[in-house]
């Protein structure tokens, strides 16, 4: 039985991602997330309908000791984890730069960058001391090409790109995977936090297409995970058939 640590749960593909990998009953999980009472909820579920252990731990990725307090948290149960699912993500604000809010910049720095390096720096140890491991980092179509109203948003995902190959390169020797997927637009409630709650204006980034959903990106993770030990996925992009790049959809009327 294998050990998956998700951050990032308590919505959209975090919660897609902890379903998906409890039915396969092939793993005992990890997961996190800030909001407590959703976590709970999932926790039961993953628990009761898909018999999965499960550990919840409900902290703040943005706060780098309580990333150590989590980690030591799971040592006291858990002496390996063979997957870090690096979930936890946002985008704020949909302002130009000069009118953009910089309170906006440090959520997604914080969350998107810092946090996916604060619970890493953590669990690596791990992978090398047990020679094994697999790291996937959930990107964006957002790290890979830039876009009107969204440079630091991008720049993140951009960050969280040349992490991924920067840690390939480090610890290939280790033999620990490092993939990535970049998704395009996805309805989740990505939309709803980056307009800080506005549903309408949310529910209109998705009008005149069909948007990927959380399954299908628990499909890309799925497939990643399943290879043989000799195959690493590095990396996957995924848009919305009527999504060209990051700026060129083709919507019916």
């Amino acid at each position: 039985m294998k050990t998956a640590l998700i951050t990032g749960v308590t919505s959209g593909f975090g919660k897609a991602f902890a379903i998906r990998l409890a039915r396969s009953g092939n793993y005992k999980l990890i997961i996190t997330g800030r909001r407590r009472e959703r976590l709970e909820e999932i926790a039961e579920i993953l628990r009761r309908d898909f018999n999965c252990e499960t550990e919840a731990l409900c902290f703040d990725i943005r706060d780098r000791e309580s990333c150590e307090w989590a980690v030591q948290s799971i040592l006291e149960s858990n002496t390996h984890i063979d997957v870090l699912v690096n979930n936890a993500g946002l985008a704020a604000g949909t302002s130009s730069f000069d009118e953009s809010d910089t309170n906006d910049f440090d959520r997604m720095i914080d969350t998107n960058v810092k946090g996916l390096l604060y619970i890493t720096k953590q669990i690596v140890p791990l992978m090398i001391a047990q020679q094994s491991g697999h790291i996937v980092n959930i990107s964006s179509i957002a790290g890979i090409e830039v876009y009107p109203n969204g440079s630091v948003y991008c720049a993140s995902k951009h960050a969280v790109n040349a992490i991924t190959k920067g840690l390939r390169i480090d610890l290939v020797k280790h033999g620990i995977k490092v993939s990535s997927i970049s998704p395009g637009m996805a309805e989740t409630e990505f939309s709803v936090v980056r307009y800080h709650g506005d549903q309408e204006k949310a529910a209109a980034v998705y009008k005149g297409l069909i948007p990927l959903s959380a399954e299908d990106i628990a499909d890309a993770l799925e497939f990643i995970l399943t290879r043989p030990g000799h195959v690493s996925i590095n990396d996957i992009q995924i848009n919305p058939t009527q999504q060209a790049n990051t700026y060129i959809s083709h919507r019916k009327q």
